[in-house]
């Protein structure tokens, strides 16, 4: 008798017959099934996919192309370095997901962070970071929405009214000169 098969149990002996024999139906089953040929009236019976051509069940979003991302992400930094300074500017779409984003030269390490979070918040709300400061004393708990930063230097970018993307910038002395440079780059893309 094989070496092995004197340690195992009678026990363990069955179950390990009935597993091998399982397997091996399983095995020969799925072939027949993988290689059975479809009778035809399952052909004829099952519906093609159909496309959702009715579009009260669609709807149309607009979004910046990554060259005009670019085109306000360097505009921003262009408009900061005009002014001596070193900043980071983020680029998201209607989303929130980052297009572009940029470090400037000499910009600090927090401000690219800052710039990602500032542009996402000025494309969720349709609407400057400085004015949603201002929303924080009627609702203090905004800023607790993960993401978010509600500090002044993002600028929404919106076609027909509609947010369709958002720049953040960080790294200059204040919120106010951030936003100035935020502004530059949506001026950008109308030029």
């Amino acid at each position: 008798m094989n070496p092995i098969a004197k340690k195992l149990s009678f026990r363990a002996r069955i179950v390990t017959g009935a597993a091998a024999v399982a397997l091996a139906g399983a095995g020969t089953f799925g072939a027949v099934s993988a290689t059975a040929a479809p009778s035809s009236n399952t052909a004829k019976s099952a519906p093609a996919a159909s496309p959702a051509t009715d579009t009260k069940n669609l709807t149309h979003t607009t979004h910046l192309t990554l060259a005009a991302a670019t085109k306000a992400a360097q505009a921003a930094v262009d408009a900061a370095k005009q002014e001596g300074q070193k900043i980071s500017v983020a680029v998201v779409d209607r989303n929130g997901n980052t297009l572009v984003q940029l470090r400037g030269d000499g910009a600090g390490p927090q401000s690219y962070e800052s710039a990602a979070k500032k542009a996402y918040t000025a494309v969720s709300w349709n609407a400057p970071t400085s004015e949603l400061v201002k929303r924080l004393d009627q609702a203090p708990t905004l800023k607790d929405i993960p993401g978010t930063l509600f500090l002044a230097g993002g600028a929404p970018v919106q076609s027909q009214g509609a947010p369709i993307a958002g720049i953040g910038v960080a790294g200059a002395p204040s919120g106010a000169a951030d936003e100035q440079f935020a502004q530059a780059g949506a001026q950008a893309l109308g030029k």
